[in-house]
C-alpha cells in the first residue's frame, strides 16, 4: 500500500497545494508550525474518513473559506484508488471513492490502510483507558468492517440503556424494559470482546519484538487485554448488569461492559503507565504502532502506509537508527525540523506561504 499524491484545497494552513510521494522513505522537513502535521492528518483522514485531531471537522477548513477538500491517490498493489473528502461549513462532509459518493464511512474502511504515530500517542500509554480502546477500535476497524459496525450497534444500545437509567423516575419503571437492552448489550459486547482479544493476542508478540528491538534488548514489553469478564463474556456481563442494576440506576449510566475494558502494559514486569519513565512510555507507544503495522500486513497481505509525526525529536540517536531500519518494510512518511540521519529517502521541504 502506498500514497502517490495528495492535493489539499483550503485545508487548515494550505490554500492549494499538492504533494507527491515515493516508495520507501519520505521526509517532510520544515520549521515548527509550518503545517507538516496537517499533511499526515489529511492522509489519515482519507484512510479512515475522520480526523484524529478534532471531532469538529468544520475547524479543518481554512480560515475564511466555506469549504475544503482532500484528494489522495493511493496504490493498493493492484490498482490506483482516488479518495476525496469534501468538507463544507454548512453541510455534512462528502466522501468519494473514484468519483462515487459513499453513503457510510464504513464503506471507506479497508480500501486503503495506514498507521499513524505522533508524540501525542504517549496518551495511549499514560492516560485513560478510553485512549487505549480508541487505539484498538481504529486498528481493528481498518481490517474488519464487521467490527466497525458492531461498535456502532453497541454505542446505540448503550445510549438507550443509559437514557432509560437516567430518565426513569423509579427503578420499577426501569425493570420493566431493562432486560431487552441488557440482552442486546451483552450479545454485541461478547462479539466485540472476541475480536479485541484475537487482535491483542496477535499484537502482543509483535509489540514485544518491536520494543526489544528499539531498546536494544534491554527491555521486555508485555501486552494484555484487561476485562472483568473475559471468557463467557456475555454471560458474565449479564450477571453483573442484573446484580448491579440499583447501582447503575443511582449513577444514571452503565458501569460495566466493553466500553470500560482496557489494555495492561508492562515493561520488565512493571506497569509502565504509572511507573515507567517518559522514554519507556514513548517506546511502548511506538512499539504498539509498529506491531499494528505487522498485524495489518497479516490481515491484508500488504504493509500499510506508516505515518510518523516528529518522531526523531523524541528518540536518541541509536533508536532513530533502529526505527529507520525498521521502516524499510513499507512506505513511510516522517515529519521533522531537520534531517538527523543519513538516508536515501525523498525530502519534501515545507515552507509556509504568507
Amino acid at each position: 500500500m502506498k500514497i502517490n499524491k495528495l492535493h489539499l484545497l483550503n485545508y487548515r494552513s494550505y490554500q492549494d497545494q499538492t504533494f507527491e510521494f515515493e516508495d520507501g522513505l519520505n521526509l517532510l522537513i520544515g520549521k515548527n508550525a509550518q503545517g507538516k502535521t496537517n499533511v499526515l492528518e489529511a492522509i489519515f483522514f482519507a484512510v479512515i474518513g475522520r480526523s484524529f485531531r478534532t471531532g469538529k471537522e468544520k475547524e479543518i477548513i481554512r480560515w475564511g473559506e466555506n469549504y475544503g477538500k482532500i484528494e489522495a491517490e493511493f496504490d493498493n498493489g493492484y490498482r490506483k484508488i482516488t479518495i476525496q473528502i469534501v468538507l463544507n461549513s454548512q453541510h455534512k462532509k462528502s466522501v468519494l471513492v473514484d468519483g462515487i459518493s459513499l453513503h457510510k464511512i464504513g464503506e471507506l474502511l479497508g480500501r486503503t490502510n495506514a498507521v499513524f504515530f505522533s508524540p501525542n500517542e504517549l496518551k495511549l500509554v499514560k492516560e485513560s483507558p478510553e485512549d487505549r480502546r480508541k487505539f484498538l477500535n481504529v486498528a481493528i476497524s481498518q481490517t474488519n468492517k464487521r467490527y466497525f459496525y458492531l461498535l456502532g450497534r453497541y454505542e446505540k444500545v448503550l445510549a438507550n440503556r443509559n437514557k432509560l437509567l437516567k430518565c426513569s423516575e423509579n427503578i420499577d419503571v426501569v425493570k420493566e424494559t431493562i432486560d431487552i437492552w441488557n440482552r442486546s448489550l451483552c450479545e454485541i459486547a461478547e462479539k466485540i470482546f472476541e475480536e479485541r482479544k484475537k487482535f491483542v493476542d496477535e499484537l502482543a508478540p509483535y509489540a514485544e519484538k518491536a520494543h526489544e528491538y528499539l531498546s536494544n534488548g534491554e527491555e521486555k514489553l508485555k501486552v494484555e487485554y484487561k476485562s472483568d469478564f473475559n471468557e463467557n463474556y456475555g454471560q458474565n456481563l449479564m450477571k453483573y448488569l442484573q446484580k448491579n442494576l440499583e447501582k447503575d440506576f443511582k449513577l444514571g449510566y452503565t458501569t460495566a461492559g466493553i466500553h470500560r475494558d482496557d489494555l495492561n502494559l508492562y515493561v520488565n514486569d512493571v506497569e509502565v503507565k504509572n511507573y515507567g519513565s517518559q522514554g519507556q512510555q514513548r517506546t511502548v507507544a511506538l512499539s504498539l504502532k509498529l506491531a499494528e503495522l505487522e498485524c495489518n500486513k497479516n490481515r491484508t497481505g500488504q504493509y500499510p502506509i506508516l505515518l510518523l509525526d516528529d518522531v526523531f525529536s523524541e528518540l536518541d540517536e541509536e533508536r532513530r537508527k533502529r526505527l529507520l531500519k525498521f521502516t524499510q518494510k513499507t512506505q513511510t512518511i516522517i515529519t521533522g525540523t531537520e534531517i538527523t540521519e543519513k538516508n536515501n529517502g525523498k525530502v519534501i521541504k515545507i515552507i509556509k506561504k504568507s
